[in-house]
């Protein structure tokens, strides 16, 4: 209150509003460019928390990878230890070999026709929509007027 007064005094009812308006878009300007900061600021430490709890999550990774290495290690020389002991009861040098196994081939019997259309055939029989496609000949045919002798 005290200083809209001396405001007055100094520089004079003419040139208030003027002032007035000049110095309030200087405080919005301010207050943006303070709220811009604030909110890089903001983001500047949630980032340096994403960045750590990101660090945190591959360590973690890390420790589960290497867990599961080592046990499929100790899997893997269990199964060995226990077929070289079954090869030694049956009297084998080396564990026999197999030819590989592979699936036999069928072929995959597309029914595209089927699939091209994603609406049922009881849908379209009920509300009378078309089926089959008829080339331009067969349809003047099929609708042309029939002539009564």
């Amino acid at each position: 209150m005290v200083i809209g007064a001396v405001a007055l005094l100094v520089i004079g009812p003419e040139k208030l509003p003027r002032v007035a308006r000049t110095v309030g878009t200087l405080l919005g300007k301010a207050q943006r460019y303070v709220a811009d900061v604030k909110a890089e600021v903001n983001r500047s430490i949630e980032l340096e928390e994403l960045k750590k709890m990101k660090d945190t999550v591959e360590t973690a990774a890390r420790d589960v990878e290497s867990s599961i290495r080592s046990g499929a290690s100790d899997l893997e020389r269990q199964l060995s230890e226990a077929a070289a002991g079954a090869n030694a009861q049956m009297g084998l040098s080396e564990p026999p070999e197999y030819p590989p196994v592979y699936p036999e081939y069928r072929h995959p019997r597309k029914k595209w026709r089927i699939k091209q259309g994603t609406t049922p055939g009881w849908y379209k029989a009920r509300n009378g929509i078309r089926t089959k496609a008829l080339s331009g000949a067969a349809r003047v045919a099929r609708y042309r007027p029939q002539k009564f002798n």
